[in-house]
């Protein structure tokens, strides 16, 4: 049981060792110790999987009624090696890409402190222990958005900080409630409410049940507080932005699936207002998020705006609350995860290598960087949601799941709204390729030299393409696991 502890403990201390030591003049030395703190974490996450599995433990007691409890379940699983894949790729490219920034250091330490408090989060027992190291998240990940120092990045830092503490009060309101009136704060499948209780206070449950969704859903971009997440990117070292887009910003999409499936119970939330205004809220950011990408001409805000609208795809299959769309948003957890870290990565190669950062300015981009762009061509591909990749086989339970769901028009607005999404998904990144690949007769060919980004670029982006397409050729892996716990949350 004490692995999960350590798994968090050690990335959290070796960062702050990183950050209170003296400047480490000898860059080598500095990229040994980050690269080693985080073989090691993962490694301890990996341990702490195997053998916790089903475990719990509590550490120590707030009061009486409030116990800092972790536990691994097949959720925990799923989130952890999402965390633990995308950190590594994202820290050993840094290596390369944090040559032309100040203050690597701060950077590493943040970096690794980041990592064990997603750590954390993940194993969260229950709603207490998830808020404090929910907040503590957004606390640490704050001076990676900030890296820069320029005020472009601390103003965006503010709004990421704003948001982000308003959210979390408007869930801490919603665990005063619980706590009083509720069961108990401890994460079980299927939720935590007495029939009493949830029959007793059945009108306040559902008002502060839907102000925890939405205070939640502001780390995951959710409309209408959604405005943080593109401000925060473009600022962010490309790095950052892949850990942040595929890991940070899912912590919100974590709470939701603890808050529904875990305290409420979906069963107490199927059918009510609660479950139709959320649904209208995902769905609104689904196409919100779309339209705003197909529109943006920064390439790395435009990545920003995707992010928006396919996290919300995730939240959708959520709250349609039917196994197929719950077994869809899961998938799309990792999917998604594998293929934004990727798509920033590759976003952060090109401005490294090229410092251009407009998507007009990429024209023959595919000529010079072959091996990025074909990689990027395919994780596209993936987001759009075309077979052989994850992206498909998640989309196809989130559009079947609305569909058996019988839950009024949702039946055909949900997969329209889908559909529409992925039109302007394909719309908003594949003219990159196309640019890059076939630039057309005006390109100057005389001025080409192919210049691949270094092994500690190339090899993380490779990485994340493959997993992209082992998530589609082999989904049962994922979906086999997840069969029993969605079984009895639903």
């Amino acid at each position: 049981m004490y692995y999960m502890i350590i798994s968090i403990c050690f990335p959290v201390l070796a960062g702050v060792c990183l950050l209170v030591c003296r400047e480490i003049k000898n860059r080598k030395i500095l990229l040994t110790v980050t690269g080693g703190a985080l073989l090691i974490s993962a490694a301890l996450v990996a341990m702490a999987l195997w053998v916790s599995e089903g475990g719990m433990l509590a550490l120590f007691n707030l009061t009486d009624r409030l116990p800092i409890l972790f536990k691994v379940d097949e959720i925990s699983i799923v989130f952890s090696l999402l965390t633990v894949i995308v950190f590594l790729c994202a820290g050993f490219f840094s290596f390369e890409y944090m040559k032309h920034e100040k203050k690597e250091k701060r950077y590493y330490g943040y970096f690794l402190v980041v990592f064990g408090v997603l750590n954390a989060l993940c194993f969260a027992g229950n709603l207490i222990t998830f808020y404090l190291f929910f907040e503590l998240l957004t606390l640490t990940s704050l001076p990676l958005a900030l890296h820069n120092g320029s005020r472009e990045a601390v103003m965006a830092g503010l709004k990421y900080l704003f948001y982000s503490l308003c959210g979390a009060y408007m869930a801490l309101l919603g665990i005063y409630f619980i706590e009083r009136y509720g069961n108990t704060l401890t994460f079980s499948p299927g939720g935590v409410l007495s029939v009493e209780a949830a029959t007793a206070h059945q009108g306040l449950f559902l008002l502060i049940a839907f102000v925890m969704l939405t205070g939640f859903g502001v780390k995951a971009g959710m409309f209408p507080m959604h405005a943080w997440l593109p401000a925060a990117h473009p600022v962010a070292p490309a790095p950052a932005s892949a850990a942040l887009s595929a890991v940070i910003v899912k912590a919100g999409v974590l709470a939701e699936v603890r808050i529904v499936y875990f305290i409420f119970g979906a069963s107490f939330l199927r059918g009510t207002w609660v479950q139709t205004a959320w649904m209208i809220l995902t769905l609104t950011t689904i196409f919100l998020g779309s339209v705003l990408a197909y529109r943006e001409p920064l390439l790395k805000k435009r990545l920003a705006y995707s992010t928006v609208s396919q996290l919300s795809y995730i939240l959708f299959g959520l709250a349609v609350m039917d196994a197929d769309s719950v077994t869809g948003g899961l998938l799309h957890v990792l999917c998604h995860g594998f293929i934004k870290a990727a798509l920033f990565l590759c976003a952060g190669a090109v401005i490294y290598m090229t410092g251009k950062v407009k998507v007009g300015e990429l024209k023959g981009i595919g000529k010079e960087m072959p091996v990025l762009m074909w990689c990027y061509t395919i994780i596209s591909l993936g987001l759009v949601g075309i077979p052989p990749t994850g992206g498909f086989i998640s989309k196809w339970y989130l559009a079947v799941g609305a569909l058996n769901s019988g839950i009024g028009w949702f039946n055909w607005a949900g997969p329209v709204i889908l559909l529409v999404s992925a039109l302007l998904t394909a719309g908003y990144l594949l003219p990159i390729t196309i640019a890059g690949f076939f630039p057309g007769a005006d390109y100057d060919y005389g001025t080409l030299k192919k210049k691949e980004p270094s092994l500690f670029m190339t090899v993380p982006v490779l990485i994340l393409t493959i997993l992209s397409l082992l998530t589609g050729l082999f989904p049962n892996l994922v979906i086999g696991s997840l069969a029993d716990i969605i079984e009895k949350i639903i």
